[in-house]
């Protein structure tokens, strides 16, 4: 390992993505890329093996949730900060990611140099604050989104609020709200509609 070199692991099921950003990192002498996987359980055991400085992590994995990915890399590896990378800014599930201890978020189409300072900025500075659009435009807020994951799951009010530590008419409330954004009437309209903003 080189003095002064930040270590990246690169998480992307898309392998021209992936390719990509290696070879655009690739150009920078003080950025390593140290692995890289296709999903959340290749992220988790690459993260484990190699204890990267920065984790690019895509926000949709083919086999997990980033936000549940997010604190599976951070057990394993808490000197790695993750970067959620994504080509979709204002996605639904970019709150609860960055919610989830994501420190930044970076849109796929950055440069090159956007890239290799955005990784240098997280190694230096623990977080990244980027320009472009964020999570104001996500519909839910992330203990909304925990309420809606237990729904999905087939837990009743009462079960959601022991889970959370939440009265039943919190929770009530909470759904209440999701289902006002989510446009739904019941809890399987939700549940339909949560699926297709990429929610579940």
């Amino acid at each position: 390992m080189r003095a002064g070199v930040v270590r990246v692991l690169v998480v992307d099921d898309h392998p021209v993505v992936r390719d990509g950003v290696v070879t655009a990192l690739g150009r920078h002498s003080d950025i390593e890329v140290a692995g890289h996987a296709a999903d959340g359980a290749g992220a988790v055991a690459a993260c484990a093996r190699e204890r990267p400085d920065v984790v690019l992590l895509d926000l949709r994995l083919p086999d997990a949730l980033a936000a549940d990915v997010v604190p599976r890399l951070r057990a394993v590896s808490p000197a790695s900060r993750v970067l959620l990378f994504t080509a979709f800014p204002e996605h639904s599930a970019v709150a609860p990611t960055l919610a989830a201890g994501a420190v930044g978020l970076l849109v796929k189409d950055a440069s090159g140099v956007v890239l290799g300072d955005a990784i240098r900025q997280v190694a230096r500075t623990g977080t990244y604050r980027g320009a472009g659009p964020g999570t104001a435009q996500a519909p839910v807020t992330p203990r909304e989104y925990d309420v809606l994951r237990l729904v999905a799951a087939g837990h009743t009010n009462g079960e959601i609020g022991e889970r959370l530590r939440l009265s039943p008419n919190t929770v009530k409330t909470y759904l209440h709200n999701v289902m006002r954004k989510l446009d739904a009437r019941n809890r399987a309209q939700v549940i339909t509609n949560a699926r297709a903003h990429g929610l579940l």
